[in-house]
């Protein structure tokens, strides 16, 4: 019987994951006002090796503490302090991906919630072997090393800093916002797809999420055009290429 993308999806994760033994064991947080929900995630996750905090509240999470955590997953909607003023909150104060848990109908708000230095996010209802995959491409992706730097005309990016910089002043990128400018112009002049994108920055066989670049793709232009640049081209149909020389 055929597979659907979806089951093929998680195939590969289940596969990448428990038969290569390649699972990254690391201390996540989550924070979500649905007890059952916690629970479903943080024994899915624990069987993959990761130690796993729960809260119901994110006002009682101590801030003190939060940089031990590898990766945090906020959902959006909760009664105390909403997903994106916690995330705003802590934004500077700690340097792990963080995941939305968002509603469907909430999706489109998420452009503002990825600007808030977010790194990706999942619609309810979720399937958890989607949420296992995201939680360990984004922890394959934090032990990448990089060196030296790539220069177009007025814009560097430093590679083993994480940084770009235009006229040699910083642009505020979110960690996402820069591996996706790392990656387009480390194969400057080729047009990738959303998915393909995705793919690459966030690695977990055979699957992605283009809503999410999408998003991440309008605030990078948001960020550049302040900066009076504007190095990603769209080729309609087909995706996103950089095109600074």
């Amino acid at each position: 019987m055929l597979q659907s993308a979806n089951d093929r999806f998680i195939a590969c994760v289940n596969y990448g994951i428990e038969e290569a033994g390649r699972c990254i064991m690391a201390t996540i947080l989550m924070i979500d006002d649905d007890r059952p929900i916690l629970e479903l995630v943080k024994n899915g996750l624990e069987k993959d090796g990761h130690s796993v905090t729960i809260h119901t509240s994110a006002a009682h999470v101590p801030l003190e503490g939060l940089n031990g955590y590898d990766l945090i997953i906020l959902d959006i909607m909760m009664p105390d302090m909403d997903g994106f003023t916690y995330c705003g909150k802590i934004r500077s104060l700690v340097d792990c991906p963080i995941l939305f848990l968002t509603a469907k109908t909430m999706e489109r708000d998420i452009t503002s919630g990825l600007g808030l230095g977010a790194d990706d996010y999942l619609t309810k209802p979720f399937r958890i072997a989607e949420l296992r995959a995201r939680v360990h491409a984004h922890l394959r992706r934090e032990q990448r090393e990089r060196h030296v730097s790539l220069t177009f005309d007025r814009i560097k990016i430093d590679l083993s800093a994480k940084e770009l910089l235009v006229d040699n002043i910083p642009v505020p990128l979110t960690k996402s916002e820069y591996l996706i400018c790392e990656y387009l112009a480390g194969n400057r002049g080729q047009v990738f797809s959303k998915k393909q994108i995705y793919e690459a920055v966030f690695p977990f066989y055979g699957y992605g999420d283009g809503s999410t670049i999408s998003t991440h793709i309008k605030n990078i232009r948001s960020k550049f055009e302040e900066a009076g640049v504007q190095p990603i081209v769209t080729v309609w149909g087909i995706g996103y290429k950089w095109e600074q020389r």
